[in-house]
Order: structure tokens, then C-alpha cells, then sequence
């Protein structure tokens, strides 16, 4: 049996794939670091497990996390996402969502992709946490992010984002994951 860090559920399937599959490997795709973005906000005040579930949901009501057709979202859009009862119906959030594809679009112009814009942060290095739920990183770019606009980016949410993304590796020393990236 594999090593795993303490957080994973043993008994839930999705939490081992996301886990082994995704959770904390350098991502450097457009659509899965835009992906991201709208789950760990949405993540937000409730259980990673809950957005897992209902990520399939997620994506398909944001049109595959397509960051041009979400920027685009009219009060239409906003009514029938707020009536689907498959994803998380919070205003605030689905609103956030659209305003930061529009800002996410924004970074990508000026910095080429966002790729480039939040690995710029550790100069491309991948950063060994400490296990915290924030840092001086998460911090910066945090208040960053706000800066240009975005909303619902708060330091903890950039933290489990940077975690999520493979910026910081926080997979723990006795996980099989910790010495494979």
C-alpha cells in the first residue's frame, strides 16, 4: 500500500486520484490553472471533498473552465448557474468567477500567460512548504491578484491554489509523492 499524506480519505476514491493524479505537480496549462482558480475559490468555507464531487458539475456549467467564454457570462448565465443545483449556487462566488476570468485574461496579456505570471513568483522553482495554511508568498500574490481585481483570492485560497498547482509541494516527507516531483 502506498504512503499517503495524512488528508487523503483512504476511503474515497476521488480523493486518492486527485491525490496520486494532480495534487501538488507543476502545472503550467492555461485551462487547468484557470480550472483551479475557480474550484479553490469556490472551495472556499467548505470541505476540498465536496468541490471534488462536483467538479464533473463545475465544469460543465463553466464550459470546460474555457476563461474567454466565462469572461463573457451575461445576467442570464449567472440566473441559470445560480439554479443549478449540481455545483455550488453561491452569488458572490459565480460572480467573482466571471470578473476574474476577465482579470485572468488581463494577466495573460500582459504577461504572456498566467502560467509565466504566477510561476514569475519563485523565479519557476517549486517551493517546499511547511505545512501552513498561508506564507509570505501566498501573501504577495494574494494581494497581488487583488490589486488587479480579482475577488474571492484571499491568502489562505492562493496557498491551497499554489499547493494544488505544484508552486509549493507540501506533500509530506513519508508520502510516496514527496521525493517523485
Amino acid at each position: 500500500m502506498k504512503r499517503r499524506c495524512k488528508w487523503v480519505d483512504e476511503k474515497e476514491e476521488i480523493y486518492i486520484k486527485y491525490h496520486d493524479e494532480e495534487w501538488g505537480i507543476p502545472t503550467y496549462d492555461e485551462r487547468l490553472l484557470f480550472e483551479m482558480l475557480v474550484l479553490e475559490s469556490f472551495q472556499a468555507g467548505l470541505s476540498w471533498i465536496t468541490i471534488l464531487k462536483k467538479r464533473e458539475a463545475f465544469k460543465k456549467a463553466f464550459d470546460d473552465f474555457d476563461v474567454n467564454k466565462v469572461s463573457k457570462y451575461n445576467e442570464d448565465k449567472v440566473n441559470e448557474l445560480l439554479d443549478n443545483a449540481e455545483i455550488i449556487r453561491h452569488e458572490g462566488k459565480i460572480r467573482a468567477t466571471i470578473n476574474n476570468a476577465n482579470i485572468f485574461i488581463e494577466i495573460q496579456k500582459d504577461y504572456g500567460s498566467f502560467c509565466k505570471y504566477i510561476w514569475k513568483f519563485t523565479d519557476n522553482k517549486i517551493i517546499y512548504g511547511d505545512y501552513k495554511t498561508k506564507s509570505e508568498l501566498s501573501d504577495e500574490i494574494s494581494k497581488d491578484l487583488k490589486k488587479k481585481g480579482m475577488k474571492f483570492i484571499g491568502t489562505t485560497i492562493i496557498y491551497s491554489y499554489l499547493e494544488s498547482i505544484g508552486v509549493i509541494n507540501n506533500h509530506t516527507e513519508e508520502c510516496f509523492k514527496y521525493e517523485l516531483i
